[in-house]
């Protein structure tokens, strides 16, 4: 049995390479949608990998508080009235409030992203991000000190002119320079570097590494605006205390707001694992979506793949009929036709999950997506063109072990 199976293969693949023209272009077209699907597919992994390492590093023990609700933002939920600002006084009201055990609580807001930092002689192009911040924002944050060291809370109570740096100041004006204990300005005032965040990266094009952390009064010292949107973030140690945590923090800044009980919430509090469940399952779409164009370009494959078989019939009628003469069975027949679709379509197959996951690893790169090896999308590509090659040979592997073999080598 195996000895004619082997003679099945070797036939198989010598009459592959005597169509050698004809079985390119069936690889080509079984490619170009199997290419399609995994380049889709190597995308989507490649931004779900990115979305869950800028938000799982916040950790599944971290909440946020904010103006708005971001999941109902998402869900397209607007309140019909806006929500006021998270003011400086409630935001600090609620953290001399809000004393749930093992949390720790963190105020902060963005006072520029269009500053320059200068250094000496040097200074950066007027892209700076500086973030006020107190000595619990980065942790609740899911930042690192790659030197250096975070702010302490003495550093913040006594608002010392002290900074944390983003990595790509390393790469800039402190590019050979050791930067801790260095001084650096902005807007005139001078900071001391006590440390240097370890890198993020980008998303969707915009660096999370050009930033600069000072503590939070210095910043509404130098940075005043009106209307300044305060952020509040807290970390619990005991993850199966969050729902608890989160409960009593909605009390909190309710009677921080001083609303009455049949009055709606006008802020949000948002959890950080629900905030990357909510926008992975936007990627669910996606995925759906590469399949829909994947199934519709796999479908034309599969039709070609099957009428280039049945011309192979057509034009080996008279070899099947000298087979069958000599002895073949029609399952032998059979089989043979059927490892040369298959043969094809693996062929196919390989070179569009090549062709697919050069492509996405490129439009990953071009986006600044994390790339991740898409194994999901190289086995949904390896069984789906074995399926079409299954459905695509197996009439015309019937209708050749079904010849009469007199008409068979009567034929011309």
């Amino acid at each position: 049995m195996f000895k004619l199976l082997k003679e099945n293969i070797r036939i198989a693949l010598g009459s592959i390479r005597t169509q050698l023209l004809r079985t390119i272009l069936t690889v080509l077209i079984i490619a170009i949608g199997i290419t399609a699907l995994v380049c889709i597919l190597t995308v989507v992994a490649a931004l779900e990998n990115t979305i869950s390492g800028d938000f799982a590093s916040m950790g599944a023990n971290t909440f946020n508080i904010a103006q708005y609700d971001i999941s109902d933002q998402m869900n397209g939920n607007r309140n019909k009235k806006a929500n006021p600002i998270i003011s400086y006084p409630e935001a600090v009201a609620f953290k001399q409030k809000y004393n749930y055990p093992f949390t720790y609580t963190s105020l902060s807001f963005t006072a520029t992203s269009t500053a320059e930092v200068k250094f000496e002689s040097k200074k950066t192009d007027p892209k700076i991000t500086v973030i006020g911040v107190d000595e619990h924002y980065a942790p609740n944050s899911g930042l690192e000190i790659d030197q250096g060291r975070n702010f302490t809370a003495f550093d913040i109570q006594n608002n010392t002119y002290l900074c944390v740096v983003g990595s790509d100041f390393l790469k800039d004006i402190f590019k050979d320079t050791n930067p801790i204990d260095k001084v650096i300005s902005i807007r005139g005032a001078r900071f001391k570097v006590i440390g240097v965040l370890k890198e993020k990266g980008s998303t969707f094009g915009n660096s999370r590494d050009l930033r600069v952390l000072v503590p939070i009064q210095v910043a509404r010292s130098l940075f005043t605006a009106p209307n300044i949107n305060y952020s509040i973030s807290t970390m619990i140690e005991k993850k199966e205390l969050l729902d608890q945590a989160i409960d009593n923090a909605n009390s909190t800044m309710r009677r921080v707001r001083k609303l009455s009980p049949v009055q709606d919430n006008n802020f949000g509090v948002s959890r950080s694992d629900d905030l990357i469940n909510k926008i992975l399952s936007i990627t669910e779409y996606l995925g759906v979506a590469a399949w829909v164009i994947g199934i519709i370009t796999i479908l034309g494959s599969s039709i070609a793949l099957m009428n280039i078989m049945l011309v192979s019939v057509t034009e080996r009628t008279r070899e099947i009929g000298v087979r069958m003469a000599l002895g073949a069975k029609r399952q032998t027949i059979a089989t043979q036709f059927f490892i040369e679709t298959l043969v094809i379509g693996q062929l196919g197959g390989l070179l569009g999950i090549l062709l697919g996951i050069s492509g996405g690893f490129a439009i990953a790169g071009l986006l600044e997506f994390s790339f991740a090896t898409p194994w999901m999308a190289i086995i949904s590509a390896f069984l789906t063109t074995f399926v079409v090659a299954i459905v695509s040979g197996s009439y015309p592997a019937v209708k050749a072990s079904r010849l009469d073999p007199i008409e068979a080598l009567r034929y011309e």
